[in-house]
Formats: structure tokens, C-alpha cells, sequence
């Protein structure tokens, strides 16, 4: 019997800077990982039991319940992960701490008998955990404790809706380039009204005022004086000054 394809959406963790923290370290940050994962999910109406599941060693590769709202996985899971992460660091010594890139995209994939998942969307998910725009998230705003980026599709699909409690505003359109891999996504760090420009994408401010343009091409700021009963004087910024008699 042919494996028909599902649309599913999918969901990629990974903890970032996990390498070089040692067995025990890493364990400890698995498990808080996991835990928060698992209030998240709750928070979300999300089955977890429903989902499909593989081991990244440092993170999680999530297949969800086919029908899951998709705007789920940004508010409430990603705001609720990113909050319960942020409460476990208060506490943990920084050996232990968890900050996550977080990626979001869905498709059609195949899933086999025993739950193993296939498809082009997953090579999709991947390139953009991967990212270097999502990583630099992370490495611009020591005090967050997550980055999310999602895919154009699932931009269009959720973002661009106007749903509650997703803000269309706190999203930063950004390329990304990954092997063989070349689109367009969107980031957005949980609790920042705006995610800061990646480095080389920072703005580069309001421009100069242009120093060789003529009086006439300026607006000339205005200084008004009151001169005690006998006029005003007017003050442009070239120097002139009128009086004006009163009576």
C-alpha cells in the first residue's frame, strides 16, 4: 500500500552552545529542556502523546498531531518555553542554563508504520535551525533565552493572519543560505517588541544632515524672543536677524 503524504507541521529545538559542557552538564540540560517542553506543550493544548519524536542528541525534532493549530506553536508554546527557560537559569549555574534556536515550518511528509518521518519539509526545518540569522539572534541578546525562526509558508500562513496574541510586528524578514538551501524566513525572539538586526544587518541610523546644501534647501530653525515691549526679534540659523516693531 503507497505511504500517502501527510501535511504535518513540524517543530525543531536545539540548545545552543552545548558542546564542551561535559556528560553531566549536558543531562541536566536535556532534562530542563524537556520539562519545559512538556509545560509548553500543556500550556498549548498540544498532545504531546500524539507526537512524533526524534533525538538530536542536544534538541528535539517534533512531528505534531496532524490538525494542530499551527498558530499554537508560536503563542502560547514558544512564549511559554521561552518563560520557563528563563526561570530554570535564574536558578542553575551556567554550566546548566538552556538557551534554544527554535524553528518552525510544515509540509507534507510520510510517515512510516513505525513513526519514522521523511520528506523535503524536514531538510526545510533543518537548514533553518541551522541558520546563521537565528544563531546571531541569540549572540546579540545575551538575556534572551530564545530565538524562533519560522519559514515563509508558515509566515503566510499564520503570521499574516492576524491572529491573537501573534504580533505581525515582532517578526524580522532575514535570508538564509545553508548548503544547498537558499530562502527567505522570518525571526522573532520571544519578549522583544523588535529583534535586533543580526551583526552586518545592524541600522545604521538616522542619516547626517547634508552639510553642503544652500540656505534655501534647509529648513531654517526659527528662534523667537520676546524684547520687552519694543518688538520681536527673529533669529534664522544663517545668522540674519529681523526686528520687528510693535506698537
Amino acid at each position: 500500500m503507497e505511504n500517502v503524504p501527510e501535511y504535518r507541521a513540524l517543530l525543531a529545538v536545539d540548545i545552543a552552545r552545548s558542546a564542551g559542557r561535559g556528560d553531566v552538564a549536558l543531562r541536566r540540560i536535556r532534562a530542563a529542556l524537556w520539562a519545559a517542553l512538556r509545560e509548553a506543550f500543556a500550556r498549548g493544548g498540544i498532545d504531546r502523546e500524539a507526537c512524533l519524536y526524534q533525538d538530536l542528541g542536544d534538541g528535539v525534532r517534533v512531528t505534531l498531531p496532524a490538525g494542530t493549530p499551527k498558530a499554537s506553536l508560536i503563542h502560547p508554546l514558544a512564549h511559554e518555553l521561552s518563560v520557563r527557560l528563563a526561570a530554570h537559569n535564574r536558578l542553575a549555574a551556567p554550566p546548566a542554563q538552556v538557551r534554544v534556536r527554535m524553528a518552525l515550518h510544515a509540509g507534507d511528509v510520510h510517515i512510516a508504520p513505525d513513526g519514522t518521518v521523511t520528506g523535503r519539509p524536514l531538510e526545510v526545518l533543518a537548514r533553518l535551525l541551522d541558520a546563521s540569522p537565528v544563531r546571531d539572534a541569540l549572540a546579540v541578546r545575551p538575556e534572551a533565552t530564545a530565538a524562533l525562526i519560522i519559514s515563509q509558508h508558515f509566515h503566510e500562513e499564520v503570521v499574516c493572519q492576524g491572529r491573537p496574541g501573534i504580533d505581525p510586528e515582532s517578526f524580522r524578514q532575514v535570508g538564509v543560505r545553508e548548503k544547498e538551501f537558499t530562502a527567505s524566513a522570518w525571526l522573532h525572539v520571544p519578549g522583544a517588541v523588535t529583534p535586533r538586526a543580526a551583526p552586518g544587518e545592524e541600522d545604521a541610523g538616522p542619516a547626517a544632515p547634508d552639510r553642503t546644501a544652500g540656505p534655501e534647501s534647509r529648513e531654517a530653525s526659527k528662534m523667537i524672543s520676546e524684547a520687552s515691549g519694543h518688538g520681536v526679534i527673529y533669529a534664522v540659523q544663517n545668522g540674519t536677524m529681523h526686528i520687528t516693531g510693535t506698537t
